[in-house]
């Protein structure tokens, strides 16, 4: 309703000596992580061998009442996921953890990202008589560590060797009847960190800010491709896919992640004001104050204020209280429902030339109504700010960027978007600059989305679909 752009998952687990209420430092990650997905979650708690779970559609709060994470009970173990659907229909069926059991135990599985190769592998395993519940790649890489286990003496070593079939995006969390472990693609698309808490026990997560949500002190980042293993045994690292520095999607840091983490040794917080840093020197503007969108464009707002000088304000108040499944009956109150989520401070932007910092423009359609709000709240001119480069390419990777037809940038010059959404002037951040916002990261990063130029081989084919659509394609 706000934003089209959206990124897949959050992941957690956590592995206790002992026995405790697991369940409610994984319910306060992923309230932490709520902003990496708001269809569905769930948590998935080990006691003794024994997976118990429990998940459905919905924000944290709403699935997890009280007499829910008490019927979880205590554990030494327990994963949790937040998820936004780019592959799989949203649907309790496709809500993870995915929980399986097969002849060598139980499994929980948690992922972020998007593989490239799911179609393929979904193919080849019903061909081999697999069966399939949902339309998730996750239940892919499931079924490929588990028929790994199968040949192989640990999980571990089924993750590894799955590792070597399951090709894009994918930081993971399985939990298995005595072991937790946290993998991430050899190429790091997605974050993925470990830390530990006052009482030792180790966490992994998505995003540093589901550490702090705990008191867990951050350890490090998982290296591209590294295997983390925890048991009774300790901590083992396993690096037989390390050795890429590794291509972070750059729009973490834009967009995706909180700004109160840090990501790959970087704060999100100061990579989106160097961003709007950026954005002064590549398109000043003559303005009377400066306003970010909320809620990422708030950083790069303030950056681009102290870069250029001009006065720094709020100029939006965002409404907190609506989720996604806001209901919207007709389609005038479709049109409108940016007024809802979003409303102008009229003090503050009348009569002025204000400079508008948002983190993206995708159709175009939510660009117009937000530069809308400012003229009709009196605004005399709206100078449209950009932290990120035009997307002219879909992801492949776990972003909701779908096809080149959806993508306003795709089909008009800078000049006519202006113009198209109402705007005195428009400015994107340079595909050279957004690659430097993150001045101390120990990683490269992804910008095919802007660029074209993938990490990794990518369907040339066909235009990229999403995956239950394929799937209804050849029943």
């Amino acid at each position: 309703m706000f934003h089209s752009i959206h990124e897949e998952c959050g992941v957690f687990g956590i592995y206790s000596q002992n026995t405790s209420d697991v369940a409610s430092s994984v319910y306060l990650a992923l309230y932490a992580l709520q902003h990496r997905g708001q269809e569905s979650c769930g948590i998935a708690v080990n006691d003794d061998g024994v997976i118990t779970s429990y998940k459905d559609v919905g924000l944290v709060p709403e699935v997890f009442v009280k007499e829910h994470l008490e019927k979880l009970g205590k554990g030494s173990m327990a994963v949790g996921h937040v998820r936004y659907s780019t592959t799989g229909v949203p649907s309790r069926s496709n809500a993870q953890p995915l929980v399986i059991s097969h002849v060598k135990g139980p499994m929980a599985l948690c992922h972020n990202g998007n593989l490239v190769n799911a179609f393929e592998l979904r193919q080849e395993f019903e061909l081999g008589g697999a069966i399939f519940h949902g339309t998730s790649d996750t239940e892919v890489i499931a079924y490929a560590i588990t028929q790994k286990r199968l040949k192989c003496a640990s999980i571990q070593e089924a993750v590894e060797q799955a590792m070597y079939d399951i090709k894009g995006a994918y930081s993971i969390v399985v939990m298995s009847a005595q072991k937790l472990i946290a993998a991430r693609d050899p190429n790091g698309f997605r974050p993925l960190c470990m830390g530990r808490t006052p009482e030792g026990d180790i966490v992994f997560a998505s995003e540093s800010c589901a550490l702090d949500s705990i008191g867990a002190s951050f350890i490090r980042d998982l290296k591209p491709g590294e295997i983390v293993v925890v048991s009774n045994k300790g901590v083992e690292s396993i690096k037989t896919h390390c050795g890429n520095k590794g291509t972070l999607c750059v729009f973490e840091y834009v967009y995706f992640a909180r700004p109160d983490s840090v990501i790959e040794g970087t704060s999100v917080h100061k990579a989106r004001q160097r961003a709007g840093a950026f954005l002064a020197l590549e398109h000043p503007v003559q303005a009377d104050i400066v306003i970010g969108v909320p809620d990422s464009g708030l950083d790069a707002a303030l950056g681009f204020s102290r870069q250029s000088g001009i006065p720094y304000g709020v100029g939006f108040i965002k409404n907190r209280y609506i989720g996604r499944t806001f209901i919207q009956p007709s389609q005038g109150q479709r049109e409108n429902s940016v007024r809802i989520k979003l409303n102008v401070i009229k003090e503050v932007i009348r009569e002025k030339r204000v400079v508008m910092i948002d983190d993206s423009i995708v159709r175009g359609t939510t660009s117009a109504r937000i530069v809308s709000l400012l003229k009709e709240a009196g605004a005399k001119e709206v100078h449209m700010r950009v932290s990120s480069p035009p997307f002219m390419n879909p992801c492949y990777f776990g972003t909701d960027i779908d096809n080149r037809e959806n993508l306003i940038a795709c089909r008009m010059p800078v000049e006519e978007i202006s113009k198209v959404i109402g705007a005195d002037s428009l400015g994107f951040l340079s595909v050279s600059s957004v690659n430097q916002i993150a001045e101390n990261a120990r990683c490269g990063f992804c910008d095919g989305c802007f660029t074209g130029n993938y990490p990794i081989d990518v369907p040339v084919t066909v235009q990229k679909h999403k995956f239950e659509r394929k799937l209804s394609e050849t029943k």
